[in-house]
């Protein structure tokens, strides 16, 4: 594991920021505080890639647009960013990519990269969020958001805001 410097850089260190490496498939949330939270979490199948269409993490600086869920139950599902029902594992359909607990809305910050045109963040509904799929979290498995165990979400998004910096590399 890299050092806090390493992962943020010399930025000052009440910043609220989320780093994603793909590389370790970790996400890191420095708070408000300076204190630094880690949480193992499942990128693209696909790899890291910011053209739509491509089913891939884009990579770049994004920062949280929207946050959606709030006040719901653990394992909210969600359909077109609206709640829908409550996961049921029993009667899960296993071709579904479930979006689950709560949503953060990304949006690149990087025109050409990952902002306007083919490559828009915001406009793939790239979201970081809880999954159905647990068990792969800490391997590449999504379709190019960002998932998470699900009390890990609900943290995660308890303790960030919108505007927050989201970093992601490989």
């Amino acid at each position: 594991m890299q050092s806090i410097r390493e992962l943020f850089g010399d930025s000052s260190y009440t910043n609220a920021m989320i780093l994603v490496s793909v590389s370790e498939q970790m996400l890191y949330h420095r708070r408000k505080t300076g204190v630094v939270y880690a949480y193992p979490v499942s990128t693209a199948t696909n790899g890291t890639g910011n053209r739509e269409g491509s089913l891939q993490t884009p990579l770049g600086k994004h920062r949280i647009a929207n946050k959606i869920g709030y006040e719901l139950p653990l394992l909210t599902a969600f359909s077109a960013r609206e709640p829908f029902t409550i996961f049921d594992p029993e009667t899960d359909d296993p071709s579904r990519d479930w979006i689950l607990t709560r949503i953060l809305w990304l949006e690149g910050c990087e025109t050409g990269k990952n902002r306007r045109g083919k490559v828009d963040t915001h406009a793939r509904y790239i979201y970081i969020h809880g999954t159905h799929e647990e068990d792969k979290i800490g391997t590449p498995a999504s379709h190019g958001c960002i998932r998470m165990c699900n009390e890990d979400m609900l943290e995660l998004f308890e303790n960030s805001h919108v505007g927050e910096s989201v970093g992601i590399r490989n």
